[in-house]
Formats: structure tokens, sequence, C-alpha cells
């Protein structure tokens, strides 16, 4: 069966999460390019990126995609080079974990070309955001890999976790992935703060779904969409950047057409990132009041202003585990590992 095949065929709904191996001290942990390429003034983010997962511990590998000069229009290859690259990481049993180097564009350009039988053989953690909602969206419908969304090796790891965020939050937040990549136990409550936002009181329990929100109502009208029973009692998060209030409206309101706020049991929201009023007049409603009129009634507690996303730094969070989420008390707590033991 090729890996065109093998993406193509679904067989029905994966019955509980895959987990990776907990990844263990010197794992070999590879930074590749499965979007964007290396833009000419980043080098020196993604070093440090790299060098914060050294601090954490592992091996540290870049794939010559991330090199500068290596692109391909908007992207870091064409979509056969870029899968390669990345059938390649899932079927070499040194790579313990993948880290995207950035988001981009170019993910949806090789969904089909994705090695399915190569994350069931051997489950590895896979680390992005952004774009990169597309692939853990896709491993995750088809293998019920859990894949995390988290922070990119050079914006993140190498931007935002040094330019935004003090010596002692980047010790917390390192705490926070080591001990979510490394130890096969609940990581329970993430580090909360002050800006964390209850938008509607409640709580409730499930699976974390989401990613960028525009990528989510993307995939949905491709062959790698989420079976709507999927969404059953899961907690949906996204987070979303650089469009109008208008378009997150639109598309709260697809997944609304689709049932999708009738399954769920609880939304999680991230900090927006240039998120524009545009088209608003001086009638300029909050997020919040936008994800408030299509939720409409229902009975959903809703944390906002989580601190996920573009603006970054980001919390990790790992689709399939189950969580809680307490909007009235502003907590969210995970509740499964995100990995197994060897």
């Amino acid at each position: 069966m090729t890996a065109i095949d093998n993406a193509f065929e679904f067989t029905g709904r994966q019955d509980g999460p895959l987990r990776p191996r907990a990844l263990a001290p010197g794992d070999l942990v590879v930074v590749s390019a499965p979007s964007g390429p290396l833009e000419d003034d980043a080098a020196a983010l993604l070093a440090r990126g790299v060098a914060e997962l050294r601090e954490w511990g592992f091996r540290v590998h870049r794939t010559p995609a991330t090199s500068g000069g290596r692109r391909r229009w908007w992207a870091a290859g064409s979509p056969a080079e870029q899968a390669a690259e990345f059938n390649g990481l899932l079927r070499d049993p040194e790579v313990r974990a993948i880290v995207a180097h950035t988001g981009g564009q170019a993910a949806v350009g090789y969904l089909d070309l994705l090695d399915m039988d190569a994350v069931r053989a051997d489950p590895k953690p896979f680390l992005g955001c952004s774009d990169l909602s597309l692939v853990h969206l896709a491993l995750f419908g088809r293998t019920g890999l859990v894949g995390i969304h988290g922070d990119m090796a050079t914006y993140g790891l190498g931007g935002s976790w040094q330019s935004a965020a003090t010596a002692a939050r980047r010790a917390e937040l390192a705490g926070v992935y080591g001990r979510l990549l490394s130890a096969a136990e609940p990581l329970g409550p993430l580090p909360a703060s002050a800006s964390w936002e209850c938008w509607r009181a409640g709580r409730a329990s499930g699976p974390l779904i989401g990613g960028l929100l525009g990528r989510l109502v993307a995939l949905q009208a491709t062959p790698f969409a989420l079976p709507a029973e999927r969404f059953d009692g899961a907690l949906l998060f996204w987070e979303e950047v650089d469009r109008p209030l208008s378009a997150l409206w639109h598309d709260l309101h697809v997944l609304r057409l689709a049932g999708v706020l009738d399954r769920i049991a609880g939304m999680v929201v991230g900090v927006p990132h240039q998120v524009a009023a545009a088209g608003c007049g001086t009638d300029v409603p909050a997020l919040r009041e936008v994800v408030l009129d299509v939720v409409g009634d229902r009975d959903l507690p809703v944390l906002g202003q989580v601190e996920f996303g573009h603006a970054g730094p980001n919390l990790p969070l790992p689709l399939g585990v189950r969580a809680t989420v307490d909007a009235t008390a502003r907590t969210l707590s995970l509740d499964e590992a995100a990995v197994r033991r060897p």
C-alpha cells in the first residue's frame, strides 16, 4: 500500500488516543520544516530555539529543509519534498520527537502523502501550531495520535520565549513541556494567569480537540474531516491570527451549522493576535461577545484568553487527551498523560 492509498483508507473511528513513547534524556529530537521556509532574518531565532530544546536534555538535529535559502514559493519545498522529509522522520526509529520550526501556508499540500502506517507503528510526539493544526488534526483523525499543539522552534522557543517571557516564566514553561513529554502521568492543572477570563461559567471534562480555527474549518471540507462523533463530549480549543472578527464569527457559525457546538462539552479560546475589527463601523464587539453570540444559549463553559496561539509563548495542549475546564474557577487541567511508558 502506498502512502497515498494509506492516507485515504479510513475504517472508522479510532478508539482512544495513540500515545507516543515518553521521551528520555538524550533522545533525538529533530527540528523540521513541514510548512514555511527559514526566512533570512530568522536564523538566529532558530538557533536559540534549538539551544532551548538542548537545555531540556535532548539531542537536537535540524533537517536540511530548515537551512536558509531552501524554499519553494511560500513553502520549504514542494508537497512531495515536504512529505518525504516528514515521512522519513516518522520512519526513523532513532527520531523520538519532531518539532516544527515554523508554521505557514503549506501543510494542506501533502496531507494525502503522509504515512499513517508509520505513525501507527512508531508514534512519536509532533510539536507545532498554526498551519500545523492541519497535520495534527489529520494524524489524530486517522490514527488517534496525540499531537502537541505548542510552540515551534523559530518564532516560539527562539522568539517569544526569549522576548516576551521572564526567566521564571521560561523555566515554568520548560518544566511543563518537559513533564508533558517525559512523564507518563497526568500533568494536572496548567499554570493559570490573571489574564484568563470566564466567558461562560461552568465546568466540563473531555478530550481536547482544536487548533487554528480557520484551519480546523478548512480541514472539514476535505477527506480528512473529523467525523462528527469525534466532537462528542470534547473540549474545543482554538485561536486565530491576522483575520477580522467577522471571519471568526463566520467560522464559528460554520461549526454551529455542522453540529459541532451541539456535541462539544466546553470551549477554550486562546489569546487572539492581530484580530481586527474591520467592517464593524463604530459598533465594535469584543471577541467574547462574538463567541457568545454564536454559542447562544448552549450550556457550554467557555474559558477565554488562555495562553496559546500566535501571541506566544504557548501552553502545550495535547490533542485527544482528556482535560477539565472550569471556566468559573478559570482553570484548565490535563487529566491523562500525553505519553506512555516505554
